[in-house]
């Protein structure tokens, strides 16, 4: 372990973070809302703490290897989560307790979206735009971007990026340097930002608000500068934008990049799991149609589809928009939606879940083994696409999806042992875990009326999804730490 190096990473990587805190500041200055104090002093204190961090290691340059990458991002998620919440300590009349600013930040830089804020329509606009700042800088990973900007992290670079990034296959690269990938990542993150704040702006929103929802939309985040969500605009063409943007936000973004580079759709219609993720938004959107057709008050199949489809889209890639009560829904819709959050988006995109290409490979392994039954000699391969797939792939995400049961199982009787009924502790778990947000019951809403030790319990589950388990958990094994 190059420890004195990590230290040095560590250090650097929070004085970037510290820069975060001065568009707030602006803000403030410019609404004169009394909330830059609180992001000033922010900054100062994580730029002075960086640097002394970062000056202690200032020497050590040695090349990262794979187990530093998993330690270097685990904890800076950790220590960004925690300085992160610092600003919701320090807003005056607006200031939240410790287990709810932490609460409140960790759901934001993990792009969860749930919040234990009541009044959100009352904040300050500095802060309404740190939260929604929050989600944006997640969305991508904040270490992307300095593995983008930053040269001298060029070595060693891929240890992080193949920590940070979601997905089973973690080694392709769009470019042939780390630093470069990285780069045309976030080329396009930041290309679909500016997109989604215009078509916003030009649908009707203010400035401000369209920049705000372009933030945590295309994120997938779902934190809005109101307490109604995208509803509170009551605009079907906002709706419309925001299902649009959500669901880039859901795609592979290798998949974005390739379709820029060759002008064409191909790289879309011929990706596996792009069709897969697809027709599950659409199935899903008209199955819950149907429903409220049946079962609730919608006169009409446009209405009852818009509103179903919006939140398929916002529930299947995790953002946790809403235009509607969908908890005051038929049950079997509002639990379907929770469902559809399980296999979330693509791999590579900012959605949560389990991502859909690890469904697909578990459906195809258990048709593989269907098959062997038959033809107990027979050699079966799996394939996506016209592209055969490495057993070391499929037994991964066979491991991965029982880690993940192992640990939605834990949680959820840790939140029932805290007295929370069977539905909003389910929810609560999955809207955490999938990085959701919004879930049933008693946080259909928002999360402030559960005790600090559920609150730290879900924190920590959001860290978990983020970073897709085995990020974490693998700094608790003894065999990560031996020489």
């Amino acid at each position: 372990m190059q420890f004195a190096t990590i230290t040095r990473t560590l250090g650097l990587l929070i004085m970037i973070f510290s820069l975060t805190m001065i568009p707030p500041s602006i803000v403030a200055l410019i609404y004169k809302d009394g909330g830059g104090s609180a992001f000033f002093a922010t900054f100062v204190l994580a730029l002075i703490s960086g640097f002394f961090i970062f000056l202690s290691k200032r020497q050590a340059k040695n090349e990262l290897k794979i187990r530093d990458g998993f330690l270097i991002v685990s904890l800076f998620w950790t220590v960004l989560s925690l300085i992160g919440a610092i600003p919701f300590l320090l807003i005056g009349e607006y200031s939240l307790s410790f287990a709810d600013a932490v609460f409140e930040s960790f759901s934001g830089i993990t792009t969860t979206g749930a919040t234990v804020i009541v009044n959100i329509d009352e904040l300050p606009h500095s802060v309404l735009f740190y939260r929604q700042q929050l989600q944006w800088l997640g969305g991508m990973g904040i270490i992307i971007l300095a593995v983008a900007i930053l040269p001298m992290l060029g070595i060693g670079g891929m240890q992080l990026y193949r920590a940070e990034i979601p997905g089973p296959m973690k080694d392709s690269k769009l470019t042939p340097r780390i630093a470069g990938t990285a780069k045309s990542l976030w080329y396009i993150y930041v290309g679909l930002t500016i997109a989604c704040a215009f078509s916003y702006w030009l649908a009707g929103m203010s400035a401000f608000d369209a920049i705000g929802h372009s933030f945590s939309t295309v994120a997938t985040g779902g934190f809005s500068t109101h307490n109604d969500s995208i509803g509170f605009f009551q605009n079907d063409t906002i709706e419309m934008i925001c299902i649009l943007f959500m669901f880039l936000g859901g795609i592979n973004f290798s998949l974005h990049f390739f379709a820029v580079r060759k002008l064409s759709m191909t790289p879309y219609l011929k990706d596996t799991e792009f069709r897969v993720y697809t027709l599950i938004l659409l199935t899903v959107g008209l199955i819950g149609a149907i429903i409220l057709l049946i079962d609730y008050n919608y006169s009409s199949f446009y209405e009852a589809f818009l509103h179903t489809l919006f939140h398929t889209v916002s529930f299947a890639t995790s953002s946790g928009f809403a235009t509607a009560e969908y908890y005051a829904w038929p049950l079997a819709v509002s639990v379907l939606l929770i469902f559809v959050s399980f296999p979330g988006g693509s791999a590579g995109s900012t959605s949560g879940g389990m991502k859909v290409i690890r469904i697909v490979l578990l459906f195809k392994q258990g048709f593989r083994e269907i098959k062997r039954l038959i033809h107990p000699n027979g050699v079966f391969i799996i394939k996506l696409g016209k592209e055969s797939v490495n057993d070391k792939v499929v037994n991964s995400v066979w491991g991965f999806f029982a880690t993940y049961i192992m640990f939605f199982v834990i949680l959820m009787f840790i939140l029932l042992s805290q007295g929370l009924d069977q539905v909003t502790a389910f929810s609560a778990v999955a809207a955490s875990m999938n990085n959701l947000g919004p879930g049933l019951g008693e946080v259909a809403q928002n999360y402030s009326s559960l005790n600090d030790l559920t609150k730290y319990v879900l924190s920590f589950a959001m860290l978990l999804g983020r970073l897709e388990i085995f990020t974490l958990l693998v700094l608790f094994t003894p065999y990560f730490w031996r020489k």
